[in-house]
C-alpha cells in the first residue's frame, strides 16, 4: 500500500536533483518484498546519479534483518553511524509532511509496480532470483493477459 508512494514520492526527488534520500523505518513494523524491492529500485536509480546513496533511518532487528537476507545492505546504508541528519531525527521528523496520496492504483498498474519490485530483487542475486521467480513468473503472466483484448462475449459485444 505504502510502495507505490513511496516511488512516485523517491522518482519525483530524484528528478529534482537529490542525491540523498532518507526512509525513516521507525514506525514501520515490518516490509514485505514488494516495499524492500520499491527501496532497492530507489537505492539503485540514486546510486546510478553521480553517487547519490539512498539512507535508512531506524529500521529496527526485523526490518535490518529482511534488508540484509536479500542483499540490500549492499545497495544501501542501513541505519549509518556518521549521517547528516543524526542527532536531529526528532527535530525533521517534526517538519515533514506528508506526500500527497496518489490516486488509486487501478489492478493492472499495482501488478506492474509489484512485478517491477521482484524483478529488482530477482536480479539482485541468483538467491532471490530463485525465492522470487515463480512470484515473477506469475506477476509476469497477469500482466501479459491483461494486455490482451477481452473476447467479444465478455465485451457485451
Amino acid at each position: 500500500m505504502n510502495s507505490p508512494v513511496m516511488k512516485s514520492f523517491g522518482d519525483e526527488r530524484i528528478a529534482a536533483g537529490e542525491s540523498l534520500i532518507v526512509v525513516d523505518l521507525a514506525a514501520c513494523a515490518g516490509m514485505d518484498s514488494t516495499f524492500m524491492g520499491t527501496l532497492a529500485g530507489m537505492a539503485a536509480r540514486l546510486s546510478a546519479k553521480d553517487g547519490g546513496v539512498l539512507q535508512i533511518a531506524e529500521p529496527g532487528d526485523r526490518n535490518r534483518r529482511s534488508l540484509e537476507e536479500l542483499g540490500l545492505d549492499f545497495l544501501m546504508e542501513i541505519d549509518p553511524p556518521v549521517a547528516v541528519w543524526r542527532g536531529a531525527v526528532d527535530a525533521i521528523r517534526g517538519d515533514l509532511k506528508s506526500p500527497q496520496a496518489m490516486d488509486a492504483l487501478g489492478q493492472n498498474q499495482r501488478t506492474r509496480h509489484v512485478l517491477e519490485a521482484h524483478q529488482t530483487l530477482s536480479g539482485m542475486s541468483e538467491k532471490n532470483a530463485r525465492e522470487f521467480s515463480n512470484v515473477v513468473e506469475m506477476l509476469e503472466d497477469q500482466v501479459a493477459a491483461k494486455g490482451k483484448p477481452e473476447p467479444k462475449d465478455q465485451q457485451g459485444q
